[in-house]
């Protein structure tokens, strides 16, 4: 493996047990964005999906495009540290290339919770010499060991950008609870940039999408606007606040198309600590 690159568990070791008969929503997003990682049981749940809410290939491109240019914004602005949490199959131009893209010397750490990410680790960490690129196999719902993994990596008394896209719909209960314990680990100057399914805009289509996904084995839940808003409770929100992904700071790069706020039927927000 390249200088400046790492991939373990929560634990420390690498590990891997796959289960290609049980669907994850990390490989059917990757179904959704065009992807080849994913396997029957994840293209018959993502063809569920589908069936009920025909915008998820469009709402996953839109939230490709916030992170993109979250992190792009974030670099810029001077953030060289950052955690993204639900990684996902890799798909360039990954959340690394993004920031190394500004500066090279860019740190950042990977989480996610299938083992098949792992597997694809590789191509997730081969990011600029001069900076880190790592990944710990862990879940959300683990923020001290994820925590733990990024110290290894991060300097926590410089500013870190930590990426919650797409993730805490799935965590039914405590979301914000989760989040607060990664909020109060992160110096001054930090930043959180969170995108999250809604039902405000499209609700009946978005409660069919959460009943697909929970009878897959993965309970989902939309929450709205104020219930979002409490992800940044006391940081201040960077303009232009909480709007659905594809109105944060469009930059009319190519990669962005016109999306409705039903396709989108998520929020996004950027924030940082005082």
């Amino acid at each position: 493996m390249a200088a400046g690159t790492a991939h373990e568990d929560a634990d420390g070791d690498p590990e891997v047990n796959l289960d290609f008969h049980v669907p994850h929503s990390a490989r059917m997003y990757d179904y959704f964005l065009g992807g080849t990682t994913n396997f029957p049981a994840d293209r018959e749940a993502a063809g569920r999906a589908l069936a009920v809410f025909p915008y998820a290939r469009t709402a996953a491109r839109a939230n490709r495009g916030f992170m993109r240019r979250s992190v792009r914004h974030l670099a810029e602005s001077g953030i060289r540290q950052f955690i993204d949490i639900g990684t996902g199959i890799p798909t360039s131009p990954n959340l690394h290339e993004v920031a190394q893209q500004i500066d090279p010397r860019a740190r950042v750490v990977y989480a996610d919770n299938d083992p098949i990410v792992l597997i694809h680790a590789e191509a997730l960490l081969k990011g600029a010499p001069e900076g880190v690129t790592a990944y710990v196999q862990a879940d959300v719902t683990q923020p001290e060991a994820i925590l733990e993994a990024a110290r290894k990596h991060l300097d926590f008394s410089q500013p870190i950008a930590l990426s919650l896209n797409a993730v805490l719909h799935f965590v039914p209960e405590g979301a914000h609870k989760i989040t607060d314990v990664f909020k109060s680990a992160l110096p001054s100057g930090s930043a959180l940039a969170v995108s999250h399914l809604t039902a405000e805009f499209a609700p009946e289509e978005t409660s069919r999408l959460t009943q697909v996904y929970t009878a897959a084995g993965t309970p989902t839940r939309a929450r709205d606007r104020n219930e979002f808003a409490r992800f940044f409770d006391g940081w201040s929100l960077v303009d232009p606040g909480i709007v659905p992904t594809p109105r944060w700071r469009p930059d009319g790069s190519s990669a962005d198309e016109p999306v409705t706020d039903a396709e989108a039927s998520c929020y996004a927000a950027v924030a940082i600590r005082p």
